[in-house]
């Protein structure tokens, strides 16, 4: 049974809002039968505030991968460590703003990350930065979208390659590489068009619906064959 994963930002919403046209699709997905995991580097707060109906997932993958969430039972998982709070002291002593904490990621903007560079130099750490176009989020090495998913189906007992994967950035590559079918909405960066098993005709929201009806359609299956109406 294919299920579906999705990106928020730029993705499923618009300027930071799902459209009812959306919702509606992801709850007509659901009806059928499949899974819904959302997958955001916001953190979970803020995903909760700006998105009330994330009910509708079975899953949310927050934090870029690090924290995991069920929407259901309201159970919460770390996936990766806590940032040290020498460091944290250390960005804001430099002015880093804005400067946002998470359970573990860290979040900034351009031009900042040369300053967070040196001083994951400084402290020794084993940190990476990750960029979602013009956002800076630090993680734990070896943690993002794909790794958050892959715990969300260990939970929900689903293989990857059942999987279709929808993002827009840099922080997406890996999500669609890892799942059965990669797909790029229209407004997506060049570099993951060319990761994409496709690139939607629509942008944002209205990509992923027109995902949604041609799984629903039956035109992309990705369970132990080669996917269908793959198209640039």
């Amino acid at each position: 049974m294919t299920a579906l994963a999705t990106d928020y930002d730029e993705t499923l919403a618009e300027e930071g809002l799902v459209s009812a046209t959306t919702l509606s699709a992801l709850w007509k997905l659901k009806d059928n039968g499949r899974r819904l995991v959302l997958v955001s580097g916001r953190q979970l707060p803020d995903l909760q505030r700006v998105f009330p109906d994330f009910g509708v997932f079975d899953r949310v993958v927050a934090e870029n991968g690090a924290v995991l969430f069920n929407p259901t039972t309201g159970d919460e998982r770390l996936l990766a460590a806590a940032p040290p709070p020498a460091f944290v002291d250390s960005l804001r002593k430099r002015g880093v703003d804005p400067l946002l904490v998470g359970r573990s990621v860290i979040g900034t903007l351009v031009p900042n990350e040369m300053i967070v560079l040196d001083e994951i130099r400084r402290h020794g750490l084993e940190l990476e930065i990750i960029f979602n176009k013009g956002a800076v989020m630090v993680l734990p090495t070896g943690i993002n979208k794909a790794t958050g998913l892959m715990a969300a189906l260990d939970d929900l007992d689903m293989p990857i390659d059942g999987v279709v994967a929808i993002g827009d950035a840099e922080n997406d590559h890996d999500l669609l590489r890892r799942a059965g079918f990669g797909v790029a909405v229209a407004n997506a960066l060049p570099s993951l068009k060319k990761t994409a098993d496709r690139v939607t005709l629509a942008p944002a929201g209205d990509g992923v619906v027109e995902i949604i009806d041609d799984i629903l359609r039956g035109d992309i299956a990705v369970e132990g064959t080669a996917p269908s109406m793959v198209r640039e």
